[in-house]
């Protein structure tokens, strides 16, 4: 069972916003860290996101966060 893949839901807006703010924590360990294989979990999550959204790599990525953040919080 430890190795079946879980498939999880998000709409792209999260996916973006998550994305983000694992990212940022991750650079600047923030996270308060109990056990090495929530880093490593943490990392993959990061990574399958970053696998999946092309706004990354995009020069407007941090207005395109901004939205989604504002869509989320409602105030588009």
């Amino acid at each position: 069972m430890d190795s079946d893949p879980v498939t999880l839901t998000l709409t792209h807006d999260e996916a973006l916003v998550l994305f983000e703010f694992l990212s940022r924590n991750s650079e600047t360990a923030t996270f308060p860290i109990v056990d090495r294989a929530e880093e490593v979990a943490l990392w993959g999550l990061e990574g399958a996101l970053e696998n999946r959204l092309v706004e990354i790599v995009m020069p407007r990525y941090r207005a395109l966060v901004q939205q989604a953040r504002d869509r989320l919080r409602g105030e588009n």
